[in-house]
């Protein structure tokens, strides 16, 4: 952030989001959303300027440096608008909101978001980032800010009645009656299928131009099409993407994890802010490969997001922080110079000079590193003369031009990446998010929970124990009330439909992986909560925000599964799961009427909602229910769950019935375990599909046979 001359901060000092501290010493008089800002519009009848971004966000700091720094514009901004700063993480509900209007003004939408309210917060004009002057026949912020505070004195009426007819026509969007109920079926799950191999780049993976996102939980919708119809198409393009995803710029090969997105088709260069969620659900389809095809490359590249994920982002209290920016400074000597990417880009002579000549042109030709800079295209020459290391040849192409063994390439490639890693470390890391958001971590508590069964990591399921026991601790108020955002000793803003689904996601993977019933007892509590507060009785499906939330223009909802599945798709398949599991036939009923209220529009185009159609999937069946009955410290039990988790067996429950007072709390969650105990004094599984059940065993041949079969 850039500063001008020294003066009293702005209200956004009293805030706790990093992204409105970033605009805390900015000349604009920034409000942040709530009653003051409102009744302000009311009294002075000025309509609102609303400004949403996040802290890692590489153009809201753009737009902060030209135009929110910029005296002249803030004094426009503080004569003719009411302006407030909304940072999107913490309220996911007014972003969906306001987004939801951009993008059906201009058919694109991003961050910063900027729309102009009146002052009943109606919206009546948007866009995202604004060049500061006009630009390219493109009118510039300033110019929008003069226009727009010049026609709310002389056409307001007209403004105010154009906003009451777009948010109207914004709340008949959101609350489309079911035209027809359209049975969803498997053929729902083909076209799909179709769909995206319609849209598979068969050159380098993902789906359609760039700029080209992760979207795993796409990916894990194809692994489950191949295992359904054994379809080697969906497997291919799936382990196509996988493959290149991790071989390309999107992957941190010296820090682990993955960047946000792809600006080009190879994923060679990024847009380099790291996500918590990204890493999250691209460790999860990792895994689901890595259980498909047993190849170690799909493991290792699971183990390296959780690396960077425990090294990075983990908080001293075990949960897990938001993101890391995508902006940094170049040299610690001007901590204020940031530029896209700096922390993560090389100089080939740099790799020269830090592992010498040989070694640093081998490891310079296995990733891609030129003299004059590996960007596909640069037009403003942000990029030149550095690098972003990508897999450009194999570890065997490599040595069969250094003419070396591959042993020797693989030792040298090893070495190199830990020295440029130790060189790395010296450099102005970006900024950190430190928000601790409980919907992203019941992203990541799921992906580590299920990861420590897959990989055999201890490791992984205490970390997984110790962001639950926090979130569990200190976002659920006495009342039961799940809450959204913790930071600086506050937990604060009332959760949404996505903390509730994904925390629940996220306890049923993690009393998977401990057998501890207190997380079974929270998921199903909080599923119970989640139905109370954001639940439509009248007509099925989900609210973002819960009954008790503070009034917005409308009650937005969310169906559209896009770089973050939604709430409501995560939410169909926790009530699936939590009914398989309990036997409580009411969880499915609610996911049951929430499939029939939204099929029309899933059956238009199947394929824009992967998560959903992975909650079909598991709801369509065959699905499995599975009983270990023994006790937890028995090696045979151990030996059991290994077979399990080496199976990709993704529409599958797992219960554990010990002996004694355990076995009886299990049964009162549980009632259909009851007659499920150990044979002959042996761990003993019980294995049902679809409602059927086979005979048990406690013969872990006997089990794996059984399992193949599935």
């Amino acid at each position: 952030m850039g500063h001008g001359e020294s003066r009293a901060p702005n209200r956004l000092s009293r805030e706790k989001s990093p992204y409105l501290l970033q605009h805390a010493d900015n000349p604009v008089d920034w409000y942040p959303w709530g009653e003051e800002a409102f009744q302000k519009a009311k009294k002075e009848n000025k309509p609102i300027f609303l400004s949403i971004g996040y802290s890692t966000c590489h153009w809201c700091h753009v737009m902060e440096e030209e135009s929110f720094e910029n005296a002249e514009v803030a004094k426009i901004l503080n004569e003719h608008f009411v302006a407030i700063k909304v940072d999107r993480e913490e309220r996911p509900d007014v972003d969906n909101l306001y987004m939801s209007f951009v993008m059906a003004m201009s058919g694109s939408g991003g961050w910063p978001l900027s729309v102009f309210l009146t002052p009943e917060r109606k919206p009546f004009f948007g866009g995202t980032y604004f060049p500061p002057e006009d630009r390219w026949g493109r009118a510039g912020f300033k110019t929008i800010l003069l226009q727009l505070a010049s026609a709310w004195k002389t056409q307001e009426g007209a403004i105010v009645q154009s906003s009451e007819a777009i948010t109207q026509a914004l709340r008949e969007h959101g609350d489309r009656s079911v035209d027809q109920v359209v049975k969803l079926t498997e053929d729902t799950l083909k076209r799909a299928t179709e769909g995206l191999g319609s849209q598979f780049d068969s050159h380098f993976g993902g789906f359609g131009p760039a700029p080209k996102f992760p979207r795993s939980h796409t990916l894990s919708f194809l692994l489950r099409s191949w295992r359904r119809w054994k379809d080697p198409e969906s497997l291919a393009m799936a382990e196509k993407t996988l493959q290149e995803m991790a071989k390309g710029g999107l992957h941190d090969h010296l820090g682990g994890g993955f960047h946000r997105y792809s600006t080009d088709r190879q994923w060679r260069i990024s847009h380099f802010e790291k996500m918590l969620y990204d890493q999250a659900i691209l460790a999860k389809t990792y895994l689901e490969a890595y259980q498909i095809t047993k190849n170690a490359f799909y493991a290792e590249a699971a183990r390296d997001i959780f690396a960077y994920v425990l090294r990075e982002l983990r908080s001293p209290e075990g949960a897990f922080y938001s993101a890391e920016d995508a902006d940094s400074a170049p040299d610690s000597a001007h901590p204020e110079e940031k530029s896209e990417g700096a922390f993560y880009l090389w100089r080939k002579q740099e790799i020269l000079d830090i592992l010498g000549e040989e070694k640093g042109e081998l490891f310079s030709f296995h990733y891609g590193v030129l003299p004059n800079g590996n960007a596909l295209t640069d037009p403003h020459e942000a990029l030149k003369d550095k690098n972003v290391l990508y897999i450009a040849y194999s570890a065997e192409e490599t040595a069969k031009t250094f003419q070396k063994r591959p042993e020797e390439v693989e030792t040298v490639l090893s070495e190199g990446r830990k020295r440029l890693f130790a060189e790395q470390k010296k450099r102005l890391r970006p900024h950190l998010d430190d928000k601790i958001l409980v919907d992203w971590n019941g992203l990541l508590i799921s992906s580590l929970a299920f990861g420590s069964r897959v990989l055999r990591s201890p490791e992984y399921r205490e970390a997984a124990r110790s962001a639950a026991d926090f979130i569990l601790a200190r976002l659920v108020r006495k009342d039961g009330r799940l809450l959204h955002r913790y930071r600086d000793g506050e937990a604060g803003i009332l959760g949404t439909l996505e903390d509730y689904a994904f925390l629940i996601h996220g306890l049923i993977d993690l009393y998977e992986a401990t057998f501890d019933l207190r997380y079974l007892e929270s998921a199903k509590k909080l599923a119970g909560g989640m139905l109370e507060l954001f639940w439509e009785e009248a007509e099925g499906g989900f609210f973002l925000t819960g009954k008790d939330a503070p009034e917005l223009v409308l009650r937005p909802k969310e169906i559209y599964d896009g770089a973050i599945p939604a709430g409501s798709s995560v939410a169909a398949l926790d009530l699936l799961r939590l009914g398989r599991l309990t036997m409580d036939r009411s969880f499915e009923e609610k996911a049951e009427i929430l499939f029939d209220r939204i099929s029309s529009q899933i059956a238009q185009a199947p394929m824009h909602y992967p998560q959903l159609l992975i909650a079909l999937d598991f709801a369509i069946g065959p699905s499995q229910e599975l009983v270990l009955a023994g006790e937890q410290r028995d090696p045979a039990l151990q030996e059991m769950l290994q077979i399990l988790y080496e199976h990709f067996l993704p529409n599958k429950v797992v219960l554990f019935h010990p002996p004694g007072e355990q076995g009886e709390h299990l049964e009162s969650l549980a009632p259909f375990a009851a007659s499920q105990h150990q044979v002959d004094g042996k761990t003993t599984v019980y294995v049902c599909e679809n409602y059927v059940c086979r005979l048990p065993t406690n013969e872990p041949e006997d089990f794996k046979r059984l399992l193949e079969q599935f």
